[in-house]
């Protein structure tokens, strides 16, 4: 480096290079929107698949609140409380520290081969007892046990929630088993299995209280059920989805970069830098210059201009030949 200016390696000098290469990009920072990612729950499911599972779930409640009117002979009302993913060991957690009393009615596309359950809690189950029979006095007892009578009106429901399920998925036929299972899951899954977790509100007109019922079933068969992925019109061949692809990738822009040479200077050079200084590079003034995309040197030509603007005349395409590209240096 040949440079007139004077060694002045100053406070603010140094403050006005640190400034230049970013130090004052942490003042920024409170600017940048972030979104929370839960790493403990899956996201099997994404934002366009979620939409039509809600308009799904919307089926299902729909259909619920017709069959448990018919049930009951008296107006109920289904809503939905939300529709969210988990691991199965998270919820196993949960019902684990839970209550051991709970209800767990398994059902499947056949009796012997379950593939997701409808879960209802204690309390859950006394409510939707007394509003059944009309005995509001009863729900006010959390802590009594269903009569026979009872459970098996309780079974009714449930099972007129998977008849629901069912009936609101295009290809598949769902069948309750024939009774409950008290305080532990009626199937195993996996731990890392993701699982989907269809959380309905239940009440009789606008009486007492409201309960809830819990349909999971892992996500992978409810994709299949409800037919949630995303599809296009119609089918395509492999040569018309090549020829996208390839039409695609020829319309992607390429940065490219002209590297000129290249130097090394140490930081007292950099901070003692003058106008009018001069820089010593390691190219000959006759040595061509690189174009370089991705990293890589694609081809190289001499200076040029042309209407005004720097240009480049191209000596030497070398994007046929990868075996001969390097990767450039830094400037």
């Amino acid at each position: 480096m040949i440079s007139t200016g004077a060694d002045n390696l100053s406070r603010e000098k140094i403050q006005q290079l640190l400034t230049a290469v970013g130090c004052r990009a942490a003042e920024d920072t409170a600017q940048i929107e972030t979104a929370e990612h839960n790493w403990r729950r899956p996201y099997y499911f994404g934002s366009e698949q979620l939409k039509k599972l809600n308009d799904f779930t919307e089926e299902i409640a729909a259909a619920a609140t017709a069959k448990f009117a018919a049930l009951a002979h008296s107006n109920f009302n289904v809503t939905i409380v939300s529709a969210t993913q988990h691991y199965a060991d998270e919820l196993f957690s949960q019902v684990a520290g839970g209550q051991k009393s709970d209800y767990y009615l398994a059902f499947g596309t056949d009796r012997d081969h379950s593939c997701g359950f409808i879960s209802i809690s204690s309390q859950a189950a006394i409510i939707l007892a007394a509003q059944l029979l009309g005995d509001l006095e009863s729900e006010k007892n959390p802590d009594r046990q269903l009569s026979q009578l009872e459970e098996s009106l309780l079974l009714d429901i449930a099972s007129a929630l998977v008849d629901a399920f069912s009936a609101s998925c295009n290809n598949h036929n769902f069948h309750p088993v024939k009774s409950f299972v008290r305080g532990q899951w009626p199937l195993e899954l996996q731990g890392t299995e993701e699982l989907c977790k269809i959380v309905f509100a239940v009440k009789k007109g606008e009486m007492g209280d409201r309960a809830e019922l819990c349909l999971l079933i892992p996500c992978c068969e409810l994709e299949r059920a409800a037919i949630i992925t995303a599809q296009a019109a119609g089918k395509s061949s492999a040569a018309d989805i090549s020829k996208a692809i390839l039409e695609h990738i020829r319309q992607v822009p390429v940065p490219v970069k002209v590297q000129l040479a290249s130097t090394a200077l140490s930081f007292k050079e950099i901070i003692n830098i003058q106008v009018d200084d001069i820089l010593l590079l390691n190219k000959k003034i006759d040595e061509p210059v690189e174009l370089i995309a991705g990293g890589r040197t694609v081809c190289r030509g001499r200076p040029a201009k042309s209407a005004g603007q720097y240009a480049i005349v191209i000596t030497e395409p070398l994007y046929n030949t990868p075996q001969n590209a390097k990767p450039a240096a830094d400037s």
